[in-house]
């Protein structure tokens, strides 16, 4: 069985504060500076590819400490550091591709372990999207057991097959991916799968607003869900199948760590790569290695002072990149920006009530004043809209 993504003490361990999140990766920059992030995602939202990434951007580099778990605290100082309690990966297979996800190609090209993806007659594997034509003569057994071919109704893989490799094999593992002390935080980020209305990246206003985007966090269904069909399913902090215990509490837990003097708090952001076109359906952002891009605004966010500034303007739902803030240089297609960030008047009152529903039959009276606060905050804001 799988452990949790997201592990968190419960309250009442008040000297042993520990956060919840899922990849863990280090960011370098052009100029050698380095800053440790935390993402937390759904079930195939592209943890893997994030904590794996080759940006595409020059200069840059992206080294992972884990992709699926971390356990984290404050240290003595105030640091929020992380640890990835995991000695491996549980990837899903399909998309999978040198393209994709290059380093999880070449870390399971050997002992690892495959479930429920087609078997090819000279004995590999197979799945959709893994961009490999197959050699003369090859034939593909699928999951389910029958003969395969390439434009086949039914899949050779199941949407949630997967793959189990040791982390060691993965030719970007940070070197401090073992180390007992964890590494610094910097920023979590929060995501999902929105094909409409949600920008491609925002920053909360502050920790306690990072706390009610958190929780309030809706993604469309994948094959890793437990639904079937694609519909928008409240994923709070991507821990929605994992609670352990009261979401009111967990919610107080979170908030009490403002109240802690000398705390150092990561800002908190939360991305979209899965918007889409209304008109023709494809994709807004280009993802993958070019999601490095999004990553370099967090990164200089992060840094704070004059130019951090500069990059960002307030919206109804956080902080934005100012107009020009995101690198877009040398991408092999242009991207609508303006359709990347709008934020629809309707679709947003329509969110609010989503969320405010959500929020009183799931947590009620246990809910902390705080994200009523917050909940307040965004229906008013959304009121203000154009």
């Amino acid at each position: 069985m799988r452990h949790p993504r997201w592990v968190i003490r419960p309250p009442p361990l008040k000297n042993h504060p520990s956060f919840p999140s899922g990849p863990i990766l280090g960011l370098t920059s052009p100029a050698g500076v380095k800053r440790y992030v935390a993402a937390a995602f759904p079930s195939a939202c592209g943890k893997t590819n994030l904590a794996m990434m080759r940006p595409s951007l020059p200069g840059w580099k992206v080294e992972c400490v884990g992709d699926d778990i971390a356990w984290m605290k404050f240290d003595s100082q105030g640091r929020l550091r992380a640890i990835n309690p995991e000695n491996g990966f549980f990837g899903v297979a399909p998309g999978t591709s040198m393209k994709t996800n290059p380093n999880a190609m070449l870390t399971v090209q050997s002992n690892t372990i495959f479930t429920n993806v087609g078997e090819t007659s000279d004995g590999g594997v197979y799945w959709e999207g893994i961009d490999e034509t197959l050699p003369p003569g090859v034939s593909v057994t699928s999951w389910l057991g029958k003969t395969w071919k390439p434009g086949d109704k039914e899949p050779c893989a199941h949407p949630n097959s997967r793959f189990c490799a040791p982390a060691a094999q993965c030719p970007s593992m940070d070197k401090d991916w073992e180390s007992p002390e964890g590494v610094p935080i910097d920023a979590i980020i929060f995501g999902g799968r929105r094909p409409e209305g949600v920008p491609l990246v925002y920053e909360s206003f502050n920790w306690r607003h990072g706390v009610f985007v958190g929780a309030a966090m809706r993604s469309e269904s994948t094959a890793a869900a437990e639904h079937k069909g694609k519909v928008i399913m409240h994923d709070p902090f991507a821990m929605r199948p994992f609670f352990g215990y009261n979401f009111g509490h967990y919610l107080s837990h979170w908030l009490s760590m403002e109240r802690r003097p000398g705390l150092q708090l990561p800002r908190v952001f939360h991305v979209n790569w899965f918007r889409k076109d209304p008109a023709g359906g494809r994709f807004l952002w280009p993802g993958f290695g070019e999601n490095a891009r999004v990553l370099d605004w967090i990164f200089r966010r992060c840094a704070g002072g004059e130019e951090s500034e500069r990059i960002a303007r307030p919206s109804a739902v956080g902080y934005l990149p100012r107009e020009g803030a995101l690198d877009l240089g040398g991408l092999s297609e242009p991207v609508d920006t303006q359709a990347l960030f709008h934020l629809p008047k309707a679709f947003w009152e329509k969110e609010a009530r989503e969320i405010r529903a959500y929020l009183t039959e799931q947590v009620n009276v246990d809910l902390p004043a705080e994200i009523e606060e917050e909940m307040k905050g965004l229906e008013e804001r959304v009121r203000g809209m154009e």
